[in-house]
């Protein structure tokens, strides 16, 4: 008979302990410790059942660079680095409603459409209920297959019985395996499915894409190492109020992390968004104090956006810092530098920041932008509209240098801005002709070329 052992799982980090705890130990997380209960007869790999390999010279294998299958999405195509490598594994993650089962619906029509054979296997939803949505979608094809299942063995047969070319599982916290006596869900349950589901793939030579749910706090519900153990990790991103969608790769074997596929979300699904700058500034009618035009890069893909300020008189002993779409700390360092180095007194306002559209902007290129809407508000004197501001600002109030310039060039003259200030270090490697650069070395000079 075989021996039962009882422990207990972190269900945000997978840390294990013997007894349970209320405050994990290793993510800090509170009341997250869940019972499992676990066989030694479970999930045995005797040495019969793995497969021998020998080591291979690294010289002696082939393998080829145009081996990626387009998915005939240009945006998802961009965030997997060029297309679906063979056997890869994806995770895809996102709140919920923010469109990642109607992505990949969407994405198994795409590929249908090519001859292909995509197998969609749905534990959340019936087949009657998938078949509305992709009626809406008009992701309606002969070559798409639905599986209602949760069993990770029955999935792993009739993956072998179809031979589909695709596969896409929707989502792990729903499958299980009859070995593993916890829930749905849990850490071991969505590990050991992984596991299995990636196993498939490698050998099969068929990409999988899994949809995760996330935690409160945006992560993938889960192990961390689930995480680790797939080749690509893709968030979808966004407000579920707006319709913009933003997908972003966190993780890429086989790509880059910094590219980024924008989407817009209507009653027939997503469609893409080959303009993202023009969209964005569409909405800009009128110069307004508290307003500056960036030109910030998502990997390789420059976009033009508008930094928005709010600066206000406070009735707080402290005054109240909100960032939306920009980090934080960055907002606290830019205010700081403006009190200190620009003699901007900001300690007795309130001061609201936000980026309009949902865009969410990391990179430092963006300070001076921030810093220039914040001088705009407070002193309530508007930035012309065709003027584009960028460069990192320093803790000693310089204008720091910033990359590919060039690319930040292209766009704003592309859509008609007749003004650009840069930081005097990137001015040499300006080569436009019909755009009135302006250099500055410190945040006093950035102020006053903003007319400010």
């Amino acid at each position: 008979m075989p021996k039962t052992e009882t422990k207990f799982a972190c269900q945000e980090c997978g840390y294990i302990s013997p007894r349970w705890f209320g405050k994990c130990p290793e993510c800090s997380g509170w009341n997250t410790f869940v019972e499992e209960i676990s066989s030694s007869a479970s999930i045995k790999h005797s040495k019969s059942s793995t497969s021998s390999s020998s080591p291979v010279k690294l010289s002696e294998i082939t393998a080829t660079h145009d081996q990626r299958i387009k998915t005939g999405i240009i945006e998802l195509d961009r965030v997997l680095g060029g297309g679906i490598v063979a056997g890869c594994a994806v995770l895809v993650g996102g709140e919920p409603g923010i469109g990642k089962s109607t992505l990949m619906l969407q994405l198994a029509a795409s590929l249908s459409g090519s001859a292909k054979k995509v197998l969609y296997v749905t534990g959340e939803e019936s087949p009657k209920q998938l078949k509305i949505r992709a009626h809406r979608l008009k992701a309606d094809s002969d070559n798409i297959f639905i599986l209602s299942e949760t069993d990770v063995a029955s999935i792993e047969s009739n993956i072998t019985t179809l031979k589909p070319d695709f596969v896409i599982i929707d989502s792990i916290q729903t499958l299980s395996m009859e070995e593993i006596s916890s829930a749905p869900g849990s850490v071991s349950q969505v590990r050991e499915c992984a596991f299995a589901l990636i196993r498939i793939a490698k050998s099969s030579n068929i990409p999988i894409f899994i949809i995760g749910h996330v935690t409160k706090e945006g992560l993938v519900a889960g192990p961390r190492i689930l995480e680790h153990m797939v080749d690509t990790v893709l968030y979808f991103e966004g407000e579920k109020f707006r319709e913009y969608r933003i997908l972003r790769a966190t993780k890429n074997r086989f790509g880059s992390v910094n590219e980024v596929g924008l989407f817009e979300m209507k009653d027939s699904g997503l469609e893409q968004v080959q303009n993202p700058s023009k969209i964005f500034l569409d909405e800009i009618s009128a110069a307004i104090s508290g307003s500056a035009i960036c030109v910030t890069l998502q990997g390789s893909r420059p976009i033009i956006i508008e930094i928005q300020a709010l600066v206000s008189k406070t009735n707080l002993a402290i005054p109240r810092r909100l960032a939306t779409g920009i980090d934080y700390n960055r907002l606290l360092l830019v205010s700081a530098v403006l009190e200190r180095r620009a003699n901007i007194h900001l300690s007795q306002y309130d001061i609201h920041l936000s980026v309009a559209g949902g865009i969410k902007v990391f990179e430092p290129a963006a300070d001076l932008a921030i810093a220039a809407a914040i001088v705009s508000c407070l002193k309530d004197k508007p930035i012309d509209i065709k003027t584009a501001i960028v460069g990192e600002l320093g803790l000693g109030g310089e204008i720091r240098s910033i990359n590919q310039l060039d690319r930040r060039i292209a766009e704003i003259e592309r859509l008609g801005f007749n003004k650009i200030i840069v930081p005097k270090e990137n001015s040499r490697k300006i080569k436009s002709q019909e755009l009135k650069v302006v250099e500055v070395s410190n945040i006093k000079d950035a102020i006053l070329s903003a007319g400010l």
